[in-house]
Order: C-alpha cells, then structure tokens, then sequence
C-alpha cells in the first residue's frame, strides 16, 4: 500500500508539488533573512546587501511558484482560489530591510513556546528566529511527539505545521482542545500550503491563528505576542477565579465552624418542671441568632433569644458574646431576674459604634414558678407566642411584646416590661424573624399574622409542632436553604398537682 506522501503525490500532483517546492525556498528565505539581521547588527552593510539579493531572488522564485503552479479545479476552468496571507502577498520593495539595527526596535518576547514541523530544517530555522526574539523554545518532530512533550512539559504557546507524516497537525489541535488540561494552551498553524479550506478548518478546531511560510519577522512577532498576551490574559482571569473559589471555600469553612461553635453553646432541651424543644437551621451565610435558658435560682427562669444584624462570622462572634455574658451572669450592675434591667445594660455595652455599626434585637423574659408571672421585654425583637386556658378548649393566644429599640441604636434607649399569668395548658414559643419573613416563588413574603395563626391552630400532636412549623417554612422557601437564621425555640411550663 502507499504511504501518505505517495498518496497525495497520485491525488494531487500539483498542490503536492508546490508543497516541495516552496519549503526549500522558504528555508533559503528565512536563514539568509536571519544572516542579513547579523550582518546588520554587526555593521556589516555590503554583506547585508548581498543576503538581501539572496532574499529578493528567492522570494521572485517563490511568486513564480505560487503564479504558475495553482491548481485548478476538477472540471476545468478557472483556477482554484488560494488564500494571500502574510509575506507571501508583498511586493519586493515592501520587505527592504531598515538600514538600523534591529534590536533599537525589536521587544524581546518572553514564553515557552513548542515548534512542531517533520522538516529538520524548518525546525532548526524557525527556532532560531523564535530564540532570537527572546524566547524559550523546544521542537517536535511529529504529531506524536509533540502530543508526548506538551503532556509532560509546560508550554505557552504551540506553532503547529499542518502536514505532517502520521498524526497531522489538524489532528493534533483536536487532541489538545478536547483535553481539558491542555486545551487553553494557544495554538498557531503554520503550513506552506494556503489554502482557505485549511485555515477555516484549524479555526474552527480552536486554533489561536494561522500563519503561512515564510515567515515575515514582524509579522510571526506580531501574532506570537498577540497570541501570548491573550493567553496572559486568560491565565490572570482563571488565577483571579482560583483566588476567589479559595477565598469562598476559605470563607465557607470559617462560616460552617462558626455555626458548629453556636450550635455547641446552646442549651440541650429540658425535661421536668420546665421542657424546652427548638430547632435552629443556620443560613448559608450564617446569621446572628443565638437562644439560652437557665435557672437564675430555685424558682425563677430565665429565657432569651437574639438576633444579630447582618450574617457572616461576625454577626456569629457578636450573638456568642451577648450568650456568654447572659449565661454566666457577668454584666455588672445588672438584675439578670429584671427584663429591663438586662436590656438596658446590654444596650449600654453593645452601641453599634462600637461594634462594626452592628446591632442586634432581643427578647427577654423571666418566669416565676411561684407566682407563675412571665415577665418580658423586647429591644426590637418580634414578639413571643404564648398559648394559654385550663384545657386546650379554651386556649388563649397572646402576643408578649413591648416598645424598645434593637440594641446598641441610642445610648438613651427606654425598655418597658410586661407581665402575663400563665395557665396550666401553655406552649410559649420564641422565634427570630428568619423563621417567617420568607420570600415564596410567588413574591409574597409571610406575614407573622400569618406565621402566629399557624401556631396557634391545634392540628396533629403537639409534640410535632415544631416540625409542623419548619415543613411549613420549608415548603414556603421550595425547599431551598434558608436566607437567614431559623430559630424557634418552645417552652411549656409544668404545674404540680
């Protein structure tokens, strides 16, 4: 069977030919145009001359070439149309050389670049000129080797012949583009062949540009650096998007140990004379809702819930203090069994000024297991739910808020308490607004009438309340993460018979 080269002798004469043809030429051009530049820098202006006749003639053999040897078409007729791209298409007069040396004029390249082309000569000449410009260059011989070296290297950018003997380089720019590691490595072909189809082609499989031989000095460091400056830019984007999927997974990390440090302070549930239940599902951005409850003595309770401004690490670290000093009784001066008294004092330690211009609501309350009295105050929180009566027919539902500003707003901020006795059939509920104020795919966002009525209603076991009122945000929300903080926390207080 004939080989490669054989068969595009019998199918194509004269394209095959030319191809022959043109690529001693285009060495003779390229090494005495190289010659010619040393002869300059090095002052030596009749033999540049002379280099320079050599160029000229080669390049008129050339356009004879490309004149009398196109081929034509299957049918007869006109000739085939062939694309003029790059030095290929100039005069004679427009590749004189400047009398000035080029290195005032020329900027040195920077970049590991791969010559890929079967012609030792071509390799060893493209090189040269590429070595000259500043940059770093290593060769391949064949589609497979460079597909051997560009895996186990590390390229800026590729120029790549297009006929070659076994893997052409078409097939090579697919190999390279379909592989997800390799396939932001620019790509320019170079092929003495300069025919339309051929370039629409490599185009379209992604490569970068296309260059045709010779090769025009200026113009093979035109398009290099273009070529490099593009994928300059590409990796300066995907190290900015590394930078920031980092910081993002850094952050993630940081907000997941908050949430893991909050969950870790709050109260495990109660049994016996008071029983407590709660969910608490932070948001992705972590709010600032924290709850406690605890015993200030044999007969009074306390309980609370607070919810930082904003979301973030932040917000996390000030709802940990705030718990921290109510759960060890540590502010000075303060009556932790009197709601204003903590809610005056917090303010006066928590001004936003001080904090990040960050602030936070709370409600308050203390419950006398004598007297059955729940005293309440609230800086700005929604208030609590409390469902009351002798049976569960008779169920009242009450609202326990009071007037006061969230803490830390003014440094002259007023707390009112308020007082409700509390019957044996009784569910208190605490919640942030993080439980309600959800957006529905409609628009709508729940009201807390809507929110309290829900609580209220008596339906399924009273044991799953709780559950009942996370389905219910839940499938207002589709199911997705919640945007901020859920917290609801029940309390029922238990009488002796």
């Amino acid at each position: 069977m004939a080989d490669r080269d054989d068969q595009n002798r019998i199918r194509a004469p004269l394209p095959w030919l030319r191809h022959e043809l043109r690529t001693p030429i285009n060495q003779i051009i390229g090494y005495s145009e190289m010659l010619q530049e040393d002869a300059e820098d090095g002052g030596q202006q009749e033999l540049s001359n002379d280099l320079g006749k050599i160029t000229k003639a080669a390049r008129m053999m050339l356009s004879l070439i490309n004149e009398h040897l196109v081929p034509y078409s299957e049918g007869g007729g006109e000739p085939a149309r062939t694309l003029q791209l790059g030095s290929e298409t100039k005069r004679d007069d427009e590749h004189k050389k400047p009398s000035q040396p080029r290195a005032a004029e020329e900027k040195a390249g920077h970049g590991s670049l791969l010559v890929v082309d079967d012609n030792e000569s071509n390799r060893d000449m493209l090189s040269r000129q590429l070595v000259r410009q500043g940059y770093t260059v290593d060769t391949a011989e064949d589609g497979d080797s460079a597909l051997e070296r560009v895996r186990n290297g590390s390229y800026d950018l590729i120029l790549l012949d297009i006929l070659m003997p076994g893997i052409d380089g078409i097939q090579v720019l697919e190999e390279l583009k379909q592989d997800e590691k390799l396939r932001h490595i620019p790509v320019i072909m170079i092929s003495a062949l300069d025919e339309m189809s051929s370039v629409v082609r490599c185009i379209e499989q992604g490569a970068e540009d296309y260059l045709p031989k010779p090769f025009d000095p200026v113009l093979l460091r035109a398009r290099i650096g273009a070529s490099l400056d593009k994928k300059r830019f590409r990796d300066q984007e995907q190290s900015y998007i590394k930078a920031i999927v980092e910081t993002q997974e850094m952050l993630n990390k940081e907000l997941a140990e908050a949430a893991a440090y909050v969950m870790s302070i709050l109260p495990e549930p109660m049994k016996g004379r008071i029983e407590t239940k709660w969910h608490f599902i932070p948001s992705t951005q972590l709010g600032g809702d924290a709850f406690g409850y605890h015993w200030l003595d044999e007969k009074r309770f306390a309980l609370y819930l607070l919810d930082v401004c904003g979301h973030g690490v932040g917000a996390a670290l000030l709802s940990i203090s705030v718990m921290n000093l109510l759960r060890s009784q540590s502010l000075p001066g303060t009556d932790f069994a009197d709601p204003v008294s903590v809610e005056k004092t917090l303010n006066e330690r928590f001004q936003m000024a001080d904090q990040n211009e960050q602030y936070f609501t709370i409600w308050y309350g203390v419950y006398d297991s004598e007297t059955r009295a729940l005293c309440h105050a609230s800086a700005g929180h929604p208030p609590a739910v409390l469902i009351t009566g002798a049976t569960a027919d008779e169920a009242a539902l009450h609202l326990l808020k009071s007037t006061g500003p969230p803490t830390g707003w003014d440094l002259d901020s007023e707390y009112r308490s308020s007082t409700v006795t509390v019957d044996r059939y009784n569910r208190l509920y605490l919640f942030s607004d993080g439980t309600y104020e959800i957006t529905r795919t409609d628009g709508t966002m729940i009201k807390l009438d809507e929110f309290v009525s829900m609580l209220a209603k008596p339906e399924g076991n009273a044991e799953n309340d709780l559950e009942r009122v996370l389905a219910f945000s839940r499938e207002a929300n589709s199911g997705t993460s919640f945007e901020d903080d859920f917290s609801i926390v029940r309390v029922n207080f238990t009488f002796d018979a």
